[in-house]
């Protein structure tokens, strides 16, 4: 079996119950132990490694005070294991306004961070707002990447928003989120693909990857990125089917190779990992 190295460009670290209406969670979780179950889904998995980004969900009622608490627990994180998990990308809300923005700036300088997500469902806005467009312009002067997501059942994340956010930054590498979520939205990738050749797309939330392999026909590989979606425990997942869908695929392995870590390594300026063992690519195809 031939080795990939495989990184996941997008989990996510912090408890979602309130947000997401699955009842409270009483305190705070374990942070150690919450990495021990990451990784142990990893390894289960065959990821050798992934990027954390807070979760959305997070509860401000503090405002930049909290978002900073957030964005100093996520480089934390990503300092206890950096063999694991060798970036992490940062948030800001862009009801915040130049607050949020020099946020950003306290993100690339003090904490190393490599990239903003923005998650509008969460944010009260749309990712066409001028408010968005400002995070992601300053990402780009701090050369940072904006990471966007793109859920297909919320309107204020429409692909087409995320397309012309695309085109007013053509000079910006930016990566969507879960566009391959649902039937339409995988559609719609091609065309806004073609229009917005700055937007790199994720695998998360795709229920095949029948749907996305399409993408990569027209588009090229490097326009593919290994992404998950994984959330601290208990909305991981036991074992990620489309991983070993993409291992399965009749895709070059060149191909594959971008896809699983390649591109990710190379917008985000990451070092090659050390060589992969064949062994570890436990995800089974589907």
């Amino acid at each position: 079996m031939t080795a990939f190295d495989i990184l996941d460009c997008h989990h996510h670290v912090g408890e979602v119950h309130g947000t997401l209406g699955l009842g409270g969670a009483a305190g705070a979780p374990d942070v150690s132990a919450e990495r021990a179950t990451r990784l142990a889904t990893m390894d289960r998995n065959g990821v050798h490694q992934a990027v954390v980004i807070p979760g959305h969900g997070y509860l401000r009622p503090h405002g930049l005070a909290d978002t900073r608490r957030v964005n100093d627990a996520i480089a934390a994180y990503r300092d206890a294991a950096p063999d694991r998990f060798p970036a992490a990308v940062g948030v800001t809300e862009p009801l915040y306004g130049p607050a949020g923005l020099a946020e950003i700036d306290r993100c690339a300088d003090e904490l190393g961070l490599r990239g903003i997500s923005i998650h509008a469902r969460f944010h009260g806005v749309t990712v066409g707002s001028p408010l968005v467009r400002a995070i992601v312009e300053r990402c780009g002067e701090r050369g940072m990447v904006p990471f966007v997501h793109a859920l297909g059942e919320h309107a204020g994340e429409a692909l087409w928003e995320v397309q012309e956010l695309g085109r007013e930054f053509p000079e910006t590498t930016i990566v969507v989120l879960d566009a391959f979520a649902s039937f339409e939205h995988s559609r719609q990738a091609l065309p806004v693909g073609e229009l917005a050749p700055n937007l790199v797309f994720d695998t998360s939330l795709a229920y095949t990857f029948d749907l996305v392999e399409p993408f990569v026909r027209r588009h090229g590989a490097s326009r593919l990125v290994y992404g998950s979606d994984l959330y601290s425990a208990p909305l991981g997942y036991r074992r990620t089917h489309v991983l070993g869908q993409i291992l399965a695929a009749d895709l070059p392995d060149d191909e594959k190779r971008l896809i699983l870590a390649g591109n990710t390594r190379r917008i985000l300026g990451l070092a090659d990992a050390p060589q992969a063992d064949a062994s570890q690519n436990k995800a089974a195809p589907q």
